[in-house]
């Protein structure tokens, strides 16, 4: 079973958004309601924003496929947003965000995370960056293991909006 991580492209689309509604409610935290889930998904996460993203040259989409199925992607962002609390945290400049990492259930354990990780910190140097950055939920200790092992030290704290709700995420930094 062949595991590729390649840019994503245009014609991914309909598959790229698809995993991505599949995938984002993984990683809620439980007391995040179904509603809530479902209007990030509509604002953030449809074949409409994918396409906006691909076009954007300050961010990267990558995609993990196993045996020419999508199970995987992730997307880097360029820059340190105008959030104070993020802007205290990522002091190594230029920087780049990992905005999205995730993998479908089933390809849980099977590597698909450090395979897109270890894409992901190795096209950074190509965005200019020094420095790669997350926001990860406070209770989400699985993928604070995760980052931690790849050398993400949580530098911070912020905020994030999900659907009416707001929840609380370390930032996690390491250098490149």
């Amino acid at each position: 079973m062949t595991l590729e991580v390649t840019s994503a492209t245009t014609a991914e689309l309909p598959e790229l958004a698809d995993v991505a509604a599949a995938t984002f409610p993984l990683a809620c935290p439980p007391s995040v309601t179904p509603e809530n889930v479902a209007a990030f998904i509509a604002e953030n996460l449809t074949r409409s924003h994918f396409a906006g993203y691909l076009a954007d040259p300050g961010r990267l989409v990558l995609v993990a496929r196993r045996d020419g199925r999508m199970i995987g992607y992730a997307m880097l962002v360029r820059g340190v947003p105008d959030d104070d609390s993020v802007q205290r945290a990522v002091t190594i400049r230029p920087s780049v965000e990992i905005s999205k990492m995730y993998v479908l259930p089933d390809n849980h354990g099977g590597g698909v995370s450090a395979a897109l990780m270890s894409e992901a910190l190795n096209r950074a140097p190509g965005l200019d960056a020094k420095s790669v950055w997350l926001g990860v939920n406070q209770n989400n200790q699985r993928a604070q293991r995760f980052y931690a092992k790849h050398g993400f030290t949580i530098n911070g704290t912020k905020t994030f909006r999900l659907g009416t709700r707001i929840e609380s995420d370390y930032v996690m930094v390491r250098p490149v």
